[in-house]
């Protein structure tokens, strides 16, 4: 059932309507995607923190299927982009023409969307995804020396196999600092996998309604900056991420031992953000430490960098973030 469009008289009424709105959203994402339940919260906590999300897992785990249900329950405007060795800048952003009247105009990409799905991203080169720099920090993209805003909001979601399978090319470090959320997918239970097999191989096709428009999600994103944050609890995320950098006076003996370089600012940025979604979300009106430790692994494992020493032994980003707790 869609929210309607209404001024809440307060702001508890608005934080009490997105938990709602979290809730029908994930029954509505519930018809089409089975299991995953971690995942399509940690998704719909970027949307709503107005945060970017790369999914990462091999080919199979329905990551292109959740982006396109979930632009399916929002009423917004959804583009997909397939990535590939052989795709330009251009065929992103856009690019000039020349018109009948012989003036030149531009011709807006698939970038000029909603939700825009980037599609195993790291199949192209770092020179176009590079195109997605400007559009992921600044919402607009610069042709020709001039600057055009993107529709808002603007979400992009990006999948990526693995980066040990063949054809694939690592993403630079500016572009992985982009998103908010790293998010990894998992194969499915047996008794998930029986549901999935037994759903998608017969006429089964739930009808999915649109639960929130555009304007209510911009709302709500302006709304989660508005949460209230205990001091501690802010120190605590800032802390965190301090953690992860080797050179820092906080930094544990592991971080110096195995990291070569830590998170920087904008981690801090994402873990408050999201603590406050995730705490909204949870029922709350505040986020405390347990928010932030929620949110702490999406917002860090694609932001350190292991050495030689930790790839040697076998010792995985998740695990390095679990010893700054």
């Amino acid at each position: 059932m869609a929210i309607a469009e209404v001024q809440y008289s307060s702001e508890v009424e608005a934080v009490d309507a997105l938990a709602q709105a979290y809730q029908d959203l994930r029954n509505e994402i519930g018809k089409v995607i089975v299991g995953q339940d971690e995942v399509v919260k940690s998704v719909l906590i970027s949307l709503f923190s107005n945060g970017h999300s790369l999914l990462v897992g091999v080919p199979g785990l329905a990551k292109t299927l959740l982006v396109s249900t979930i632009s399916d329950v929002l009423d917004l405007e959804f583009k997909r982009i397939q990535f590939t060795p052989d795709l330009m800048p251009s065929d992103i952003i856009g690019s000039e023409i020349l018109d009948e009247d012989r003036h030149f105009k531009f011709n807006h990409g698939p970038l000029f969307g909603n939700i825009v799905l980037a599609d195993e991203i790291n199949r192209t080169p770092p020179k176009t995804q590079a195109a997605l720099l400007e559009a992921m920090q600044e919402r607009s993209v610069t042709v020709s020396g001039v600057r055009h805003l993107l529709p808002e909001p603007f979400f992009v979601l990006a999948t990526q196999n693995p980066i040990e399978q063949e054809g694939t090319y690592p993403l630079p470090e500016a572009q992985l600092d982009r998103f908010m959320f790293n998010i990894p997918l998992t194969y499915p239970t047996y008794e998930e996998e029986i549901k999935v097999v037994k759903e998608t191989t017969s006429d089964h096709s739930p009808e999915l309604g649109n639960i929130l428009t555009g304007a209510q999600i911009k709302y709500f994103q302006t709304l989660i900056r508005k949460i209230p944050i205990a001091d501690n609890v802010l120190e605590y995320a800032v802390e965190i991420a301090n953690k992860t950098r080797p050179q820092s006076g906080m930094a544990t003996d592991k971080v110096k031992q195995f990291i070569t370089w830590g998170a920087g600012p904008r981690a801090s940025q994402y873990l408050v953000l999201g603590a406050k979604c995730h705490a909204v979300i949870s029922g709350k009106y505040s986020p405390d430490i347990e928010d932030v430790r929620a949110v702490a692994k999406n917002v860090l494992r694609h932001r350190i960098v292991r050495n030689y020493k930790a790839e040697a032994e076998g010792i995985t980003n998740d695990a390095l973030v679990e010893t700054l707790f």
